[in-house]
């Protein structure tokens, strides 16, 4: 596996976009929040449900199987920091963690905050709306992830 590391981490150095067909290679797929050169993570920008995040690995790669054991270590790490941070910010009613890809097949982890008065709540966010009225991200909210994200992670080089 150690070709597959330094394979992985010659095309993860950052999150910079080649030319391809993935939106996921191409885009940054939100607003960057942190990014550590093999994973970023992305706030969302969904009204419905504020503090919606993505952790996606730079490099393209479908399933997590195609990682090594420690880069699929890594990855988790940087998802299960992403839901620390929004329970210790948010304080939401539950997490929901998801990754699906059938989609954009590119590895990416949804993180969401939820709360019994979001539009969707207890059903999948993406299910039918049960209710309406989205709610705000608290004032500051974007700094104080970042800041939150790097006292877990690490500063972003």
């Amino acid at each position: 596996m150690a070709g597959k590391d330094q394979d992985m981490s010659s095309r993860a150095t950052s999150h910079e976009p080649p030319a391809t067909s993935c939106a996921l290679c191409a885009q940054p797929g939100g607003e960057v929040m942190w990014d550590d050169g093999f994973a970023r993570v992305v706030l969302v920008g969904d009204a419905d449900h504020p503090g919606f995040c993505r952790v996606i690995l730079n490099a393209h790669e479908k399933e997590m199987s195609g990682l090594s054991d420690a880069h699929r270590l890594r990855l988790m790490e940087v998802v299960f920091a992403v839901e620390r941070a929004l329970r210790e910010l948010l304080a939401p009613e539950k997490i929901n963690l998801a990754s699906f890809g059938n989609v954009v097949p590119h590895l990416h982890w949804h993180v969401i905050p939820r709360f019994p008065d979001d539009p969707h709540f207890p059903n999948s966010v993406w299910s039918a709306r049960v209710r309406e009225g989205p709610r705000p991200l608290p004032a500051g909210f974007n700094r104080s992830l970042r800041q939150r994200l790097g006292d877990l992670l690490g500063p972003r080089p």
